[in-house]
């Protein structure tokens, strides 16, 4: 099919195409969301689950964990709480990417909470209801890697090794939940977390190597990933924690004031006018 524009002038060329370059990117959501609703796939935690063992069948003894995970996750959202994540090296970079697909979209469209909206739109009129429409769902996460000054002037005056341990003191409530991120599961640093955590009764989950070391066995939940070598170990860390997003956005952010949230299309597919 091909469509053509007439237009009288460049301006009204560019407006015209501006304008079909809108409607072809509502078509294309319109075509995802039938095509997603005709298969149903992977909008359900439980479906979610089934695929990551589709993809990685070795994770197969770490599904129960996973799930334990979840649930406490999900309580820990529910009653106002956060989660805090802490790692060293690629785990600390795990720790930022975890953040990123919580404190925003990821898979589907999230809107902020009516109320907000309202309040926007009340206290700063058009701008303000503009805004609301440009803001987007989040679940609060705090990645400790990211308190530079903190962690760097704790480490100088006193002990490296209990650098997060003092950033947890200082913003842990027994209502978060610590993500400790260790693929030998010997880090200091994050074992000494790990006893703050507990003594503050902050839960705690680690993501970790097969073997877990003492932060697995000192962590409330612990998923072994079936690998040993540091590099593969952080290979299959990505998949458990994508999977928890995933898992986390279709329970809180899959149906919103009685409809289904659209489905984001990739980023190379993402039409921008």
């Amino acid at each position: 099919m091909v469509i053509k524009i007439y237009a009288k002038n460049a301006y009204e060329s560019t407006e015209a195409a501006v304008n079909f370059g809108e409607i072809l990117r509502r078509l294309y959501f319109i075509r995802m969301n039938v095509e997603r609703n005709k298969t149903n796939i992977g909008d359900e935690p439980e479906a979610i689950v089934e695929r990551l063992l589709t993809r990685y069948p070795e994770m197969t003894d770490c599904i129960e964990e996973i799930d334990r995970a979840y649930d406490v996750l999900v309580q820990c959202f529910q009653n106002g709480g956060r989660l805090l994540v802490a790692g060293n090296g690629g785990s600390a970079a795990d720790s930022e990417h975890i953040s990123g697909e919580l404190m925003k979209s990821f898979r589907f469209r999230r809107g902020i909470d009516p109320k907000t909206r309202f309040s926007l739109k009340e206290l700063f009129g058009a701008e303000g209801e503009r805004l609301g429409t440009q803001l987007e769902g989040a679940l609060p996460v705090i990645p400790l890697v990211s308190f530079t000054s903190v962690l760097t002037a704790y480490s100088n005056d006193t002990n490296p090794a209990a650098a997060f341990a003092q950033v947890l003191y200082g913003c842990g409530r027994p209502e978060d939940v610590f993500l400790a991120i260790t693929t030998s599961g010997n880090s200091e640093n994050i074992y000494k977390a790990l006893m703050i955590a507990r003594a503050k009764e902050i839960s705690t989950i680690c993501l970790t190597g097969r073997d877990g070391g003492p932060c697995g066995r000192i962590a409330d939940v612990t998923i072994h990933v079936p690998e040993d070598e540091t590099y593969l170990i952080q290979e299959l860390h990505l998949p458990v924690y994508h999977a928890l997003c995933a898992m986390l956005e279709a329970h809180f952010f899959r149906q919103q004031n009685g409809r289904i949230t659209d489905v984001l299309p990739s980023r190379r597919d993402r039409v921008r006018v």
